[in-house]
């Protein structure tokens, strides 16, 4: 049966401008919004975001930083970070792309859809409880999980952060829980230069993180195997209430920032395996959200192979024979620092 995709979409995303040159610019939602009218319409169940509530925010972020970014509103432009202006229009924004994740989640808990992209900005993976970083406002994947837990009462969330930079807010605010298990790939050698292999948690959360630092040089098919090698033994061993993807396309080989060599049909080929994966236990919802990407065409073209991998117009694309070379040693590498926890590992 068809999967029934939600997606949610907004013009007043569009409304946080933090300059012309900025990588963050809202040329990249207007392409990827042209698109998916374009080639979608019919295909999708439209959620319309509410903005997050105060208490909502307050689940990850403090109050005197909530307060930091409704003062925004009053000026056109302000630095809430060196690299995260804002524009009167950021607090607006900022408030929906949470509320978006979140009314994202709710669509598929009420049965509304089964899936959801939550095509917002701006990003979240990178905002610390009290202050902006990397282009990132609010946690909006973090707010979401948490969210998840105290209204849902889910216990095993699980986080994939395909973004090729490291969610650091994301690691540093589950990394002492094993509620959530933080699950990323990404390039150490770029900001915000953490996400080591053997940061795997503290305390109660003691190797509920996995964080896979990968070479720039990886193809699709070292991509996806690896991907394959991982996601299957940790859905297995985990077996999440909830799938929460930080969906950053920045490590497309067109992309200007993250200078890697990925095509956007890994995406499509990721997405259909996490997917396919989450059969194999109690299907629990998965909601994509928007993170990097900063060449809308490239973007356009990223996200275009997900929607077409959840709504099932994909094309019989294999997945890699085997894992490469490159791949194998990273998945070995992974199993070797964490096979003293047995969250996973066991899982062959």
């Amino acid at each position: 049966m068809t999967a029934r995709v939600g997606i949610v979409k907004d013009e007043r995303y569009l409304g946080h401008m933090p300059g012309h040159t900025h990588p963050e610019h809202p040329l990249r939602l207007k392409t990827v919004y042209r698109m998916v009218e374009k080639e979608f319409s019919d295909d999708l169940v439209s959620i319309e975001p509410e903005p997050a509530t105060l208490e909502q925010l307050e689940f990850v972020h403090s109050t005197v930083y909530i307060q930091k970014v409704m003062k925004t509103a009053d000026h056109d432009f302000t630095s809430l970070a060196p690299d995260t202006p804002a524009s009167a229009g950021t607090y607006l924004a900022s408030w929906l792309a949470a509320g978006g994740c979140i009314k994202g989640l709710d669509a598929m808990v009420l049965d509304v859809c089964d899936i959801c992209f939550a095509l917002i900005r701006p990003p979240g993976h990178h905002a610390l409880a009290d202050r902006a970083a990397g282009f990132c406002v609010f946690n909006n994947l973090g707010i979401t999980a948490r969210y998840a837990m105290k209204v849902h009462q889910m216990s095993r969330i699980l986080i994939v952060d395909w973004d090729v930079h490291h969610g650091n807010g994301l690691n540093d605010l589950f990394y002492a829980e094993r509620e959530v298990l933080y699950l990323s790939t990404h390039d150490t050698g770029l900001y915000p230069y953490s996400g080591e292999w053997v940061e795997t948690g503290k305390g109660p959360g003691e190797g509920y993180t996995i964080n896979i630092p990968i070479p720039r040089t990886l193809t699709d098919d070292d991509f996806c195997a690896l991907y394959r090698g991982i996601l299957a033994p940790v859905i297995t061993g985990y077996s999440p209430e909830l799938i929460l993807v930080a969906a950053g396309f920045d490590a497309h080989r067109d992309d200007p920032i993250g200078r890697c060599r990925l095509t956007e049909k890994a995406f499509g080929v990721l997405t259909r395996l996490l997917l396919d994966l989450r059969l194999h236990i109690p299907v629990p919802p998965v909601l994509f959200a928007l993170e990097g990407g900063y060449d809308p065409r490239s973007l356009s073209r990223s996200v275009r192979e997900v929607l077409m991998a959840m709504s099932g117009r994909q094309a019989s694309e294999m997945f890699p024979a085997g894992a490469s070379g490159r791949a194998e040693e990273l998945i070995g590498k992974a199993r070797r620092i964490h096979d003293r926890y047995g969250i996973w590992t066991d899982v062959r």
